[in-house]
């Protein structure tokens, strides 16, 4: 079953890894995109990265998140690779979309910046769910560089040129948290 860490568990690989992560989504923010970065390494090796994509246009692409993004990246390595080593990290909790794809590609770790209070997908109850996605071994670790996160996603729902997700909870969430939290 899926292992909540807390910050103790934090690595000096994963600020690096994520600070990369942060910096796909500066360039997700900068094209009008929603800023959500992804980074996927093997042990201190990158091996993938996406950013999201589909959001910038007047018709919204639910299927190009950051996540999945780097998943595809990742496939053309998969058959050098045993999954369970890997990490990715994101710069918002993986939806549940992503959730499960991460889960069925076995990765190991997710560690994630700015929790997705409308759609995060890793506090999900697996247990009643098919053996395909309760036995995935998993450890999640939340809010590494949770601040750097927030300020992307203030910026971005502060912009009323961006329609994405406006005024939906995680919008109205994301405006009221103290930039200090």
């Amino acid at each position: 079953m899926q292992d909540r860490m807390n910050a103790e568990t934090v690595t000096v690989s994963d600020t690096v890894f994520m600070s990369a992560a942060l910096d796909l989504a500066q360039a997700a923010l900068v094209d009008g995109e929603f800023p959500v970065g992804c980074v996927i390494a093997d042990g201190e090796i990158e091996v993938a990265r996406g950013q999201r994509t589909g959001t910038a246009t007047g018709s919204v692409n639910e299927i190009d998140h950051a996540e999945i993004n780097a998943l595809r990246r990742l496939s053309d390595h998969m058959q050098d690779i045993d999954p369970s080593t890997l990490t990715i990290y994101c710069t918002m909790e993986p939806c549940l979309m992503c959730f499960s794809a991460i889960l069925l590609s076995g990765i190991g770790r997710i560690v994630y910046a700015y929790e997705d209070v409308m759609g995060g997908g890793t506090a999900c109850d697996r247990s009643g769910l098919s053996p395909l996605y309760r036995n995935a071994q998993l450890t999640v670790i939340a809010g590494v560089l949770r601040a750097d996160s927030l300020l992307l996603f203030k910026q971005f729902f502060a912009d009323s040129a961006n329609p994405y997700w406006a005024d939906s909870l995680l919008s109205r969430y994301t405006l009221e948290q103290p930039l200090s939290a």
